[in-house]
């Protein structure tokens, strides 16, 4: 099982699993942040922290089969670690991403961000290195005898994925998260609920998607 603390990730690295090597998204991160490369790190594909990684979906993964939807259980049901799904939403795989956001986002509760290509992809997670080096600095400089509540609508990958709502941008992705306080929530919310957020017009769009 992959759990907290299993891997430990040098301050600022990123570890990525050996298949990724010579990839395109290997070759955007390279320069960008300091990336090491490990053989044996099962069903992650990047490690970005001690306790969040990255499970990268390609398109070829998705036309494949079945296959990567199994890995992602076996990590939901194994792990503690905070996963993030990032899938490559294409012409050729777009037909296969509806079912792809009803296993990750309603079913396994995880954050689900769709990129065009693997570029988008090395960008996103370069954004998301940024926001765990800030996390871990703030982290070290705390003090130790308070514990604070970490603010989940601060996670920039909490915000983007309400944001791939139509209709939703950054503001109503905001609203929606402090009223429903997560993405599963707001998956599972009626009309009415959704109306007094954002009216009648926005809320119908997001409970058709």
């Amino acid at each position: 099982p992959v759990t907290e603390g299993s891997i430990v990730v040098p301050y600022g690295h990123v570890i990525g699993n050996e298949k990724w090597r010579g990839s395109e998204v290997a070759q955007r991160l390279q320069g960008k942040v300091r990336l090491i490369f490990e053989d044996g790190l099962g069903l992650v594909d990047f490690h970005l922290s001690n306790r969040t990684c990255i499970l990268l979906i390609s398109e070829a993964d998705l036309v494949a089969g079945d296959e990567f939807k199994r890995r992602l259980v076996r990590f939901r049901n194994a792990s503690s670690l905070r996963g993030i799904v990032i899938v490559e939403r294409t012409p050729i795989s777009d037909q296969y991403y509806l079912r792809v956001q009803k296993l990750v986002v309603l079913e396994l509760g995880m954050v689900l961000l769709p990129v065009a290509n693997q570029g988008e992809a090395s960008h996103l997670i370069i954004q998301l290195v940024s926001f765990c080096v800030r996390e871990q600095s703030r982290e070290r400089s705390a003090n130790p005898f308070v514990r604070r509540q970490r603010a989940r609508l601060a996670e920039p990958a909490v915000l983007q994925t309400a944001q791939q709502i139509p209709g939703v941008g950054k503001t109503k992705a905001l609203l929606l998260l402090q009223q429903f306080g997560s993405i599963r929530r707001l998956c599972n919310a009626s009309i009415n609920e959704l109306e007094e957020v954002v009216g009648p017009t926005v809320a119908q769009q997001i409970y058709t998607f």
